[in-house]
């Protein structure tokens, strides 16, 4: 097996048997591994989170498991575990023997995380005597008394009587280490071990401060007809470790769905250093299956996440000439006016004004048949495009996806078209409360004014009332759903097309 962390950050583990001789871990013989959950939203962390002052703030947890072996005495065995993550949740740590699960008991386990810092280190000292060393001219005045008081400074008590009152920067020496003060979190179990000798153990505990997103590269080509394309799709997972420990050689799994977890408190704030970015090569990368009601992605290789870094791994290598179709939508309702209302709405004048900008989407397929067919992590795919004149890439846009399934469509709106645009007006609008019905006539014209035809989607929303039926069109159309419906429409270059239609709503 290889060891648990790198030298310089190696866990600290003792074993003070009933007698209270200490017995190290045996070395070479630890082993991490890592789940990762993750509940960020679809677009990754936002920069301002990755710069937050409070460890607790990233949208996710971890789940740590450590192998060792390690020497017990037959009877009672007291166990100190060092360097265990800052953010740990001390209700889920699970100690257990490999080896010998049925005789080892767990009698008591305790969590002390009381670090050690200036502040605590002085308050352990009042009315204790202290040194203070403090700069006087060019040189250095040394003197003892009493600590009375941290507070806004400290208190000091000379030994002629006297109290200075000296500002936290001046220098203080202690005599020693005072009892109850940790340098690292640690957890410490009573055991009994019915065996005596090597047994195989294991901890696992959740920590908050870790999280993972997918962010995926595409590279756009034109295809052989006006809305046919191609895509080179490539996939990387971004993994955050802010959880106060860092964990080498782990073998690594992250898993993507909704997980519920029950509401809990915040955990303690901690500051957080800036952490570094590092990227790793796909040799032995993930191996995705079915787990439960989500997917686990199962890196094939140990990799080591340094506390208060960002790491990247390449999730699946480049999926290339991923068929694809650009569409063009109008969407010339008002955003307020797209959904249900309690009641008609006869207002003429509701919903009357629109918008003029035309929407770019891509669409795909995630299957097999079209070079894809994995599970996609919900994540943030940014498109590119390859501008010939320089064989440079150029930015043309992203959305963010949900978690999608195998054979599932991918839609991405990537912005809005410059040369073409529409415009929405209302032509006519009746109502008769008599006979409960309202009738409204609506006029779409949609200008191109590119050297190619382009086909668009008119989606319009009938959101005045939920019974409707359209009375006379101009084109055919499609139903969408219960109150959407499209028409399909190809305009000529530099043409104008004109889609009227009326509507009748009765209740």
């Amino acid at each position: 097996m290889t060891p648990l962390l790198k030298p310089a950050a190696a866990a600290t583990l003792a074993i003070l048997s009933g007698t209270g001789v200490p017995t190290a871990a045996q070395p070479g013989t630890s082993g991490t591994a890592l789940t990762i959950y993750s509940s960020a939203a679809p677009g990754a962390v936002s920069p301002e989170l990755m710069r937050a002052p409070s460890r607790g703030a990233l949208p996710g947890y971890g789940v740590v498991r450590q192998e060792r072996n390690l020497e017990f005495t037959k009877g009672r065995n007291a166990v100190r575990f060092s360097d265990v993550a800052a953010l740990i949740d001390p209700t889920t740590v699970v100690f257990e023997s490999l080896t010998d699960a049925k005789g080892t008991t767990v009698l008591e386990q305790n969590y002390q995380f009381d670090l050690v810092s200036t502040e605590k280190l002085l308050q352990k000292y009042v009315d204790r005597p202290i040194t203070v060393d403090q700069v006087r001219g060019q040189g250095t005045e040394s003197f003892s008394g009493t600590l009375l008081s941290t507070q806004g400074g400290m208190v000091l008590k000379r030994d002629d009587g006297s109290v200075q009152i000296l500002p936290h920067n001046a220098g203080v020496r202690l005599p020693s280490l005072p009892g109850g003060l940790i340098t690292r979190p640690t957890l410490v179990w009573d055991l009994n071990a019915q065996r005596a000798g090597t047994h195989r153990t294991r901890v696992s505990y959740q920590t908050q401060g870790m999280t993972w997103w997918a962010d995926y590269n595409v590279t756009y080509a034109e295809g052989a007809h006006a809305n046919a394309c191609s895509l080179d799709i490539g996939a990387w997972v971004s993994i955050v470790n802010q959880s106060g420990a860092s964990y080498g050689d782990a073998r690594l799994k992250l898993v993507a769905g909704e997980v519920h977890r029950a509401t809990s408190a915040a955990p303690y704030p901690q500051s957080v250093a800036k952490g570094l970015a590092a990227r790793e090569s796909v040799a032995d990368g993930f191996a995705e299956k079915s787990f439960f009601e989500y997917h686990l992605y199962t890196l094939g290789r140990a990799t080591t996440l340094p506390d208060n870094s960002t790491k990247q791994i390449e999730l699946f290598p480049v999926a290339r000439r991923v068929p694809c179709e650009r569409v063009l939508v109008y969407y010339g309702a008002p955003m307020g006016h797209r959904g249900f209302l309690p009641s008609p709405a006869t207002d003429r004048n509701y919903g009357v004004q629109g918008n003029r900008k035309v929407d770019v989407y891509l669409q795909f397929r995630n299957s097999d048949a079209n070079n894809m067919g994995m599970p996609l992590p919900a994540g943030r795919m940014r498109v590119s495009k390859l501008d010939p004149a320089d064989q440079t890439l150029e930015f043309v846009g992203e959305d963010s996806i949900e978690h999608t399934p195998r054979n599932e469509q991918v839609q991405l709106q990537l912005g809005s078209a410059f040369d073409v645009v529409g415009e929405r007006r209302q032509v006519d609008f009746r109502v008769d409360t008599s006979r409960r019905t309202m009738t409204e006539d609506i006029e779409v014209r949609l200008r191109n004014q590119k050297k190619e035809r382009v086909q668009v989607q008119v989606k319009e929303n009938l959101y005045r009332w939920v019974n409707w039926n359209i009375a006379s069109r101009s084109h055919d159309f499609r139903k969408e759903d219960a109150r959407t419906i499209v028409f399909p429409v190809t305009v000529a270059p530099e043409a104008e097309v004109v889609v009227r239609y009326t509507v009748q709503y009765t209740w």
